[in-house]
């Protein structure tokens, strides 16, 4: 499995409240973290800071021959839930801060995916582009309850008004997802900074062009820049072909 990891302050902000990294144990375990600080909010920038700091310590640590991995994970995302709470809670100028979290966990070719916010994890293949999160968005309870069609959703005035977030509430409970990851196929991690801007066939095309890993990377932050930039912009793509990185 090879992957790049990319961050752009984006074309309109200051400062980048995103923060992405992958980590690689010596057991091949390959643990992916996104974290999105809530824009609008107090220190953005602080609690997706305090989330992969966080996630890098407990994934070190993790033992998975006395823990589970969905055990594991919603433990480490209560642990970060309730650290990024406390250190609100005491520091003056992060006071409702909070941050998506997108945490995958990887072990020979099969993923388990837990989820809180709107950044995404699509998994990509020469057919399908298969988004596998959901974003917990004001929008989505919308379209759920009829309101709204997913197309209306794509301009609705509040699509960036989240339902949950880690860090705003005392407790926390991500969504899971168990993924295959099959040879010739992408797993795409993203914040909406880049998700809102390019189309999943525009993609598609990025990541089955005749690129090396790092140059589709760079080519998917760059696209989404040319198309406003007004967030951060943030990836991790995960690659099983036999490919230059």
């Amino acid at each position: 499995m090879k992957f790049v990891v990319k961050t752009d302050v984006g074309m309109k902000r200051t400062v980048n409240e995103d923060r992405v990294d992958v980590f690689v144990r010596k057991d091949h375990r390959i643990l992916a973290v996104v974290a999105d600080g809530m824009g609008g909010h107090n220190a953005g920038d602080v609690a997706s800071e305090i989330a992969i700091s966080e996630f890098q310590k407990y994934f070190h640590a993790y033992n998975p021959s006395i823990v589970k991995a969905k055990d594991w994970l919603t433990y480490t995302f209560q642990s970060i839930n309730q650290s990024i709470v406390r250190h609100s809670s005491i520091t003056a100028g992060c006071e409702g801060m909070g941050t998506t979290l997108i945490a995958g966990l990887f072990e020979n070719n099969k993923g388990l995916i837990a989820h809180v916010g709107d950044s995404r994890v699509y998994h990509v293949t020469k057919e399908m582009v298969q988004q596998i999160t959901r974003d917990h968005s004001y929008v989505n309870v919308l379209i759920d309850s009829g309101e709204i069609s997913e197309e209306q959703a794509k301009t609705h005035p509040k699509k960036n008004v989240l339902m949950k977030a880690v860090g705003t509430e005392r407790t926390i409970h991500p969504d899971f997802f168990e993924v295959e990851f099959p040879q010739n196929s992408y797993f795409l991690f993203c914040t909406d900074g880049l998700s809102n801007k390019l189309s999943e066939s525009f993609i598609q095309n990025i990541l089955f062009s005749n690129k090396s890993l790092e140059q589709k990377g760079e080519d998917l932050v760059e696209e989404a820049n040319k198309s406003g930039g007004e967030d951060n912009i943030s990836l991790i793509l995960l690659s099983n072909n036999a490919e230059e990185v």
